[in-house]
């Protein structure tokens, strides 16, 4: 079975083949060179309670070339909590980026100084979240009505990194209006010398919403986006927000330089497994499941001789072949055994092993 008969998309958008993240790049050359050559950055998106260690080292395995974020860790955690716990990750990971929460430019600034050690290749400031807890440290979403405090701590920032500072934010929240609140905010922080602004195309509202509903219900603007982007046309500029195939990011791709997906790859991790050859110029070659699921044995083996617990693991792998014979059964296997004292890689194994892939086609485009 083919790599792409996984992907819940159809058809395709051929593009030059694009840049690879060589060691030795570090990222502001690959937002450089995507700006110069209109080659593509595809990321997963930082979410929190989601993309820690083990959800990037099991999607790394699945796309070479998809950058990958933390979740939002708040300065004042790594300056006081255990950093290694909130810093270290698997060198197989990269390109990967550290995305921070604050608002104290310095706070922001050690905690970048004690993240510089472990090698990441970008830090993301976040001024998206809509948390309550986000909220009442006055950071995250909230920033997005105090753009000078966030250009100042992208000037701190930049001042002691040797990698690339971006920004996530909103368009807006509550009452702002957006043609307004978005290119102030932009103008700040790219005069402060922001490398790159990733932008979730919706408001926040910090009043009345839950931060899920601040997911789903205020509504998606695209096109202020991408008119963002026609009004800055040397500034990298990346759009999230209700993304969930590729044939969408290859769409967004038409008019902005980079396309991040969120739920949609954490629920079904394939939609990563097409990544590498439509955007990456990679051969289109038949899915490697079985590396795969050894690698991923490997890597629980060793997190569990670590002290860790295969769950910790396993749960970000459910919703890895939605939509194929025996996915049921593959998530029931990771679901209920991973949880259990001592559970080993074994329970990988035979969840692998419940999915049939012989009733897939070769050339079955999820049509």
């Amino acid at each position: 079975m083919r790599i792409r008969a996984l992907l819940p998309c159809a058809g395709k958008l051929a593009f030059s083949p694009a840049l690879r993240y060589e060691r030795g790049m570090t990222t502001s050359h690959f937002y450089a060179e995507a700006l110069q050559t209109g080659r593509p950055i595809l990321a997963v998106a930082p979410m929190i309670d989601w993309t820690d260690r083990h959800c990037r080292y099991f999607h790394r395995q699945i796309s070479r070339n998809a950058l990958l974020y933390t979740e939002m860790v708040v300065a004042d955690a790594i300056i006081h909590g255990p950093r290694e716990r909130l810093l270290s990750f698997d060198q197989a990971e990269h390109p990967v980026a550290l995305q921070l929460g604050g608002s104290d430019p310095d706070k922001l600034t050690k905690a970048v100084e004690i993240a510089a050690p472990y090698g990441y290749d970008e830090i993301n400031l976040n001024v998206g979240c809509p948390s309550d807890r986000v909220q009442s440290g006055t950071f995250g979403a909230c920033l997005m009505l105090t753009p000078d405090v966030v250009a100042g701590c992208i000037r701190a920032m930049k001042a002691v990194s040797s990698v690339p500072v971006t920004v996530k934010c909103r368009i807006g929240v509550d009452e702002q209006e957006p043609e307004q609140a978005l290119p102030d905010l932009l103008d700040r922080v790219l005069d402060a010398g922001a490398d790159a602004i990733w932008i979730h195309a919706r408001k926040a509202w910090l009043k009345g919403l839950s931060p899920k509903e601040n997911r789903e219900i205020p509504p998606l603007d695209y096109d202020i986006v991408y008119r963002t982007k026609q009004a800055r046309p040397d500034v990298f500029i990346g759009i999230n927000g209700g993304i969930q195939t590729l044939d969408q990011a290859a769409e967004h791709l038409r008019h902005v330089d980079g396309v991040m997906i969120g739920r949609a790859a954490y629920q079904n991790a394939g939609v990563l497994a097409d990544v590498d050859h439509r955007f990456f110029g990679a051969s289109d070659t038949e899915a490697d499941w079985d590396g795969l699921r050894d690698r991923m044995m490997i890597y629980a083996a060793r997190h569990i001789d670590n002290g860790g617990r295969l769950q910790q693991v396993a749960r970000h792998m459910v919703g890895l072949f939605t939509g194929l014979p025996g996915a049921r059964r593959y998530r029931q296997i990771l679901s209920t055994e991973a949880v259990k004292a001592g559970a080993g890689p074994e329970v990988i194994a035979a969840a692998f092993a419940a999915v049939d892939f012989s009733g897939v086609a070769a050339e079955a485009v999820g049509a």
